[in-house]
C-alpha cells in the first residue's frame, strides 16, 4: 500500500519522535515502504540570520545535525528495513511537506505534542499545520497519558 513514508524527527527531544520511527518501522515490515527521516533547521540560510556566523557555520551546523541523525537512525533502524535521511531549512510544517512532496512520499507519520486548547489556538503546532498543508495522508499518534 504505502512506497515512501516520511517521519520527521525532533533530534532535540528523540523520546518525542521515538513512538512515530517505531510505528513507521512496523508498517514498513507490512508494506516493504521505504522510510525517510528528516530533521528539520531553523532558517540558518537567511541573510540576516546568516551575518552573525562564521562563513562556514551553516555548512558544519547541517553536517552535524546529520551525523546526530544518523546516529539516531543506527540505534533506531532494525536491519532490512530501507531508509534514507534528509535535514531540510525552514519552518518544520513547510520544511515536512516540501520534503514529502519532492521524494514522492504517500504517508507522513509523525507524534503530536500534548496542549492545551488555548495553546494550540494561539500557536498552533506543527503537527496540524503539516495535516493542513500536506497532499499526502498524514498519521499523527497522539502523545500517551
Amino acid at each position: 500500500m504505502y512506497k515512501h513514508i516520511l517521519v520527521p524527527v525532533d533530534l532535540n527531544d528523540e523520546s518525542f519522535a521515538d513512538k512515530a520511527v517505531e510505528h513507521a518501522i512496523w508498517l514498513a515490515g507490512q508494506t516493504g515502504a521505504t522510510l525517510h527521516l528528516l530533521t528539520a533547521l531553523p532558517g540558518i540560510h537567511n541573510s540576516m540570520v546568516q551575518s552573525y556566523f562564521p562563513e562556514d557555520a551553516a555548512r558544519q551546523m547541517k553536517q552535524d545535525v546529520r551525523n546526530n541523525l544518523k546516529a539516531f537512525a543506527e540505534r533506531m533502524m532494525p536491519e532490512g528495513v530501507a531508509y534514507d535521511l534528509s535535514v531540510a531549512e525552514g519552518k518544520p510544517y513547510k520544511a515536512i511537506v516540501k520534503t514529502a512532496e519532492s521524494l514522492g512520499c504517500d504517508l507522513i507519520i509523525m507524534p503530536s505534542h500534548k496542549r492545551s486548547r488555548a495553546n494550540k489556538l494561539i500557536i498552533g503546532s506543527v503537527a496540524s499545520k503539516v495535516l493542513e498543508q500536506s497532499k499526502v495522508n498524514v498519521l499523527i499518534l497522539k502523545p500517551q497519558s
